[in-house]
């Protein structure tokens, strides 16, 4: 930053300091009126006074001190009273502030100013209290040592978004933070993974300790409050809504939906050693339009039924289905449960099918039940406990 750089900025902050009245309106008259008139669009822009806050940039913070210096000098006020439409000068809200910057504090935020012709509020650079905060709240975020927990999770967030079970919405300050909730936030899912006792902080407010585990990989023990305050100072941040099936089934046919659909599950013939030694518990779930009969027609030649023939053991008739829909719910639900296996094709080379879950049919069968009374989206498979378990 070069002297004649500092040199401006220390004029327009000193022509505040001492009264030189002379015949007629001079320079400094001429400044302090169009440092008003600045003031003055702020307001018109922001509805309020400009403030000394962290969370204000530096601009504001230097229409602050401008203002507080015009209403302490009697001169400019009596200046200035014709054209304060607005009232600034009367009135009674005052800008104090523990933080208030001097001169030199103001110049040293105000570093790099690439040219004295370049108007104040071109500085591109200066990051606000909220920036700030978000580099702070980076720079706090730890390696997350379990995070071959969470993994699985995001993948299957990401996999719903995709199938359009959720959505991201713009968050909102009433919208409640709870354990289990995802967002997006400076271009990264988040996850609430713990939530500690409410309290009370110091300005009244509810209040509560998070563990929150980014995609990354890290986490951050933040508060309650933080993670709210982020996600609105980031105009990209986004609450992911919880899995809905629906329309799954409706009364009046919309785009995508069929009049009836088939839930099928197989068994596989194929003589592969994993599927042999787990023939009764492997399952291929999938949803059809046409016969299952038909959809099962020359199974052996197609890897999604593992080269082999397969055996129907179940099919359930649904109406009014969107058939895309229900496959990625069900999916969602045995996600856990999935086959992991490769199968050569004709021509030798490898297909991992992706309808192939190791689940017992007892499962199954609750799980269209559940699907038909549309409480399918609050439960998901524990493989451990071969059972659905609901969500917390």
């Amino acid at each position: 930053m070069s002297e004649d750089d500092l040199d401006d900025l220390r004029a327009e902050l000193s022509d505040y300091a001492a009264p030189q009245k002379q015949g007629g309106r001079t320079a400094r008259e001429e400044r302090i009126i169009a440092g008003f008139e600045e003031i003055q669009r702020f307001v018109d822009d922001h509805s309020r006074v400009p403030q000394y806050g962290d969370d204000c940039d530096i601009f504001e913070r230097l229409y602050a001190v401008r203002l507080d210096r015009i209403r302490a000098q009697a001169d400019c006020r009596t200046l200035l009273e014709p054209l304060d439409h607005q009232g600034l000068l009367t009135a009674s809200e005052v800008n104090s502030s523990d933080d208030t910057l001097s001169d030199d504090e103001l110049l040293a935020e105000l570093g790099g100013l690439k040219g004295a012709a370049e108007s104040v509020t071109t500085l591109r650079h200066v990051r606000s209290g909220a920036e700030k905060r978000a580099a702070e709240d980076v720079a706090a975020r730890t390696a997350c040592a379990d995070f071959d927990r969470f993994a699985p999770l995001f993948r299957q967030v990401q996999a719903d978004l995709e199938a359009g079970l959720r959505s991201a919405r713009p968050f909102e300050l009433k919208s409640e933070i709870e354990t289990g909730r995802f967002f997006i936030v400076g271009g990264q899912k988040a996850y609430v993974a713990e939530k500690g006792e409410e309290f009370t902080n110091a300005n009244g407010q509810r209040e509560a300790r998070l563990r929150v585990i980014f995609d990354n990989g890290t986490e951050s023990n933040l508060l309650m409050r933080s993670l709210q305050r982020a996600l609105n100072d980031d105009r990209a941040g986004r609450r992911i809504s919880d899995p809905e099936a629906g329309p799954l089934f409706a009364g009046v046919r919309a785009e995508g939906d069929v009049p009836s659909g088939i839930v099928y599950v197989l068994r596989s013939k194929s003589d592969h050693p994993v599927v042999a030694q787990n023939r009764d518990l492997i399952h291929k779930i999938g949803v059809t339009t046409e016969s299952v009969e038909r959809r099962v027609a020359g199974a052996n030649l197609q890897p999604t039924f593992l080269m082999a023939s397969v055996e129907v053991v179940a099919s359930y008739t649904l109406y009014h289905i969107h058939r895309n829909k229900l496959e990625a719910l069900i999916h969602r639900v045995f996600a856990s449960a999935r086959l992991e296996i490769e199968i050569p094709d004709r021509f030798g080379r490898l297909v991992a099918p992706e309808e192939w879950f190791l689940v017992p049919l007892f499962v199954i069968d609750e799980a269209v039940e559940r699907i038909k009374d549309g409480t399918i989206t609050n439960y998901i498979y524990d493989p451990s406990l071969a059972r659905l378990e609901r969500l917390a």
